[in-house]
């Protein structure tokens, strides 16, 4: 649990709302903390760029992050993108160009103010660690450094929507919550009558986002736009880049380390999808803190040491027994001058048909055709930390696999980086797809997911252009886990699991296939790191802590997490329900009161990969005295073997009537998906 603080260094005044203006004429909407004297004694400034409402569905973070800034000596400007919250305009879409053009015109703005230095920090964790990066790519001569958490470089190959050119379900699960997002209206208290015209802009203008990301369905120049590994080299602003290893965006940091030429420093701790002061796994830290010594650095000139410190500073997990729920992370602090890590060999296995073993063997051809709810024993795809949405014990789904396992290992063995599994395969139908798990299997036989990573074999060589399989034909891929921090221990086994579904995390390949490992040349490569004399040093970052949140109550409290299973005995179709809530806030300091509700429900039949479905419910509403709005969506996915169906509702309430109504019945051609 964070501490609260209320006493700083600098006096704060909060500007509610600010405006900044654009040259197409339109105003985007801003908050501001800023310490008192900042008109006599300008200070930098930190911008916060995202699409989640700055006056109330985001305001507690605000307050936390930004309040704690301020209180420190810089203006801390938290700003909704166009279209979004109170900001003037539509919002159409992730990670526009449109986006970046005015995050470049807003830094100008902000540098120019009398209470601005004329430097500029910009950061954000997810959307907000995005749009950081890709706004640095820009250039703005303003901006001198940025802090990118939980974010990717790459849109395609390393966000919610495809891995391994196979959909993964976040993107109706994230798709339906901006889908809710994209036309909820501006305060009419900040806005007056013209709240009105403005919502109805955004509500004429929605349009379900799940439907265009699948009709992208390999690397084309909608993915490009946006992916600063296109060119790295744009990047001059000092980067940190910050993630945890629970995280689905956990990869980006070591190809950032390795390819960014400007000043840089990485954080991988053992988090999920939040802020590392706020949410699990722990151990929780002093982040914000943290982020005042690289700010203090680069925006106030402080030779404070944190550039002299290691360039990357990881969390080297341990192993324990798996939970859906992990408040805390068995483990110990690592550091590395570089990425890739110096003096980290590969340690080769060979699949065999006796397992995971030193030397190779005789080809064997070993098959594979695993149940379609392979994979219920998974995390989500972006486990948040905050319920039950990290993997389990993941025998049930080794059971589905074909599993290569090696001899108890003699010593402990640290894993740093990304496993590399080359595999030899054929498969009997022209489409398929594989799963990858590397885990970590007890004395007792529990099975903990360490890393795992997926491949649509059409995509074998490249995300741009597809090609089926011939059947029978015998390939070599080749296919790189997620990045891990690992210790197998003493006495556990490293096991190779193979499997042709999972699900729900992926969308399931369009007819069932076996797949044939042909085992002399499949092998897996860890890379080992061996110890060194820093680690477990004592690295202390602080205990966590954030400004006082504005006065606030739950009038129901939020949750989230996989909710339950359900199994029909009779057809065994499979159903797994999760919750996405919010809960319900009051915030007394502007009368409001907001509600943001959300259901995934993924189904399936075994058998049966066009049994396939994913429906999912969002709810978002606002109250102030006689003002009441609401707006309500559904989108559902289904598919046959040679298309996605996509159809989703909206329905807009003011008051208790429905004022708006629209809905989509979309067929998608699948491409080798």
């Amino acid at each position: 649990m964070a501490t609260v603080r209320t006493e700083f260094p600098h006096k704060v005044r909060v500007v509610d709302n600010l405006w900044i203006p654009l040259s197409d004429g339109r105003r985007l909407a801003a908050k501001m903390w800023l310490p008192e004297d900042a008109e006599r004694n300008p200070v930098p400034a930190i911008l916060e760029y995202i699409p989640y409402r700055k006056r109330d569905r985001q305001a507690l973070e605000d307050q936390r992050v930004h309040g704690y800034f301020a209180g420190h000596g810089y203006a801390a400007i938290r700003l909704d993108i166009r279209g979004s919250g109170d900001s003037e305009g539509v919002l159409m879409d992730e990670y526009l160009k449109q986006e970046q053009d005015d995050g470049v015109e807003a830094i100008a703005w902000i540098a120019s103010q009398p209470w601005c230095t004329g430097k500029v920090g910009q950061m954000g964790i997810s959307w907000g660690g995005f749009n950081s990066l890709q706004v640095a790519a820009r250039r703005p001569p303003a901006l001198k450094a940025i802090i990118t958490v939980a974010s990717t470089d790459d849109r395609y190959a390393d966000d919610m929507h495809y891995m391994g050119g196979c959909p993964v379900m976040d993107t109706m699960g994230w798709g339906a919550t901006f889908f809710g997002y994209l036309p909820t209206p501006p305060d009419p208290a900040l806005h007056g009558e013209k709240w009105r015209a403005l919502w109805q802009e955004r509500l004429d203008a929605v349009h379900p986002p799940a439907i265009t990301w699948l009709q992208h369905q390999t690397r084309d120049a909608y993915w490009k736009q946006g992916s600063v590994c296109e060119d790295y080299g744009a990047i001059q602003a000092a980067v940190y880049a910050v993630g945890g290893w629970a995280d689905g965006y956990s990869n980006a940091i070591p190809r950032l380390m390795q390819h960014l030429k400007c000043p840089k420093k990485a954080l991988i701790g053992p988090w999920g999808h939040c802020f590392p002061y706020e949410a699990g796994p722990g151990p929780l830290i002093n982040f914000l803190g943290e982020c005042l010594r690289w700010w203090d650095h680069w925006l106030k000139g402080k030779q404070n040491g944190i550039m002299d410190e290691p360039a990357i500073t990881a969390w080297m997990q341990e192993a324990e027994p798996p939970r859906a729920y992990c408040p805390e992370r068995k483990g110990h602090w690592v550091a590395e001058a570089a990425w890739p890590p110096a003096d980290t060999p590969m340690l080769a296995l060979h699949a065999t048909p006796h397992g995971l073993m030193p030397q190779g063997a005789p080809d064997a051809a070993m098959p594979v055709l695993s149940p379609l709810t392979t994979g219920m024993a998974s995390s989500d795809w972006c486990p948040y930390g905050l319920g039950n949405d990290m993997p389990v014990d993941q025998r049930p789904d080794d059971g589905g696999s074909l599993c290569f396992d090696s001899a108890p290992l003699e010593r402990d063995t640290d894993m740093l980086g990304a496993a590399l599994v080359t595999l030899e395969v054929s498969a009997d139908k022209p489409n398929a797809m594989l799963c990858l798990r590397l885990n970590d299997v007890a004395p007792d036989g529990t099975s903990v997911r360490v890393t795992y990573g997926m491949l649509n074999l059409s995509h074998r060589d490249g995300h741009v252009d597809p090609q089926p399989l011939v059947p029978g034909k015998r390939y070599r891929v080749q296919l790189k886990l997620n990045d891990a921090g690992y210790r197998f221990a003493q006495g556990h086994r490293i096991r190779l699991a193979i499997s042709t579904s999972y699900w729900p995390i992926a969308w399931p390949s369009p007819e069932t296939a076996i797949v044939t490992v042909h085992t002399g040349a499949s092998r897996l490569e860890v890379p080992v790191r061996a110890p060194k004399p820093a680690d477990r040093r004592n690295v202390d970052f602080g205990a966590p802590e954030h400004a006082a949140p504005p006065t606030h109550s739950f009038l129901r409290e939020p949750r989230r997490g996989r909710d339950r299973f359900e199994i029909d005995v009779a057809t065994g179709r499979t159903k797994l329900v999760s919750i996405r809530d919010r809960g319900i806030t009051r915030l007394p300091d502007i009368d409001l009161v907001h509600e943001g509700w959300g259901q995934d429900v993924h189904e399936i039949t075994p058998g049966d990969p066009n049994s396939a479905r994913t429906e999912t419910h969002r709810r978002c509403a606002y109250e102030r005295g006689q003002w009441k709005v609401r707006i309500d969506t559904r989108t559902e996915l289904t598919s046959t073997s040679q298309v996605f169906r996509v159809r989703a509702d909206i329905d807009a309430y003011e008051g208790g009537s429905r004022v708006f109504t629209r809905s989509w019945d979309v067929t998608i051609p699948r491409r080798f998906v």
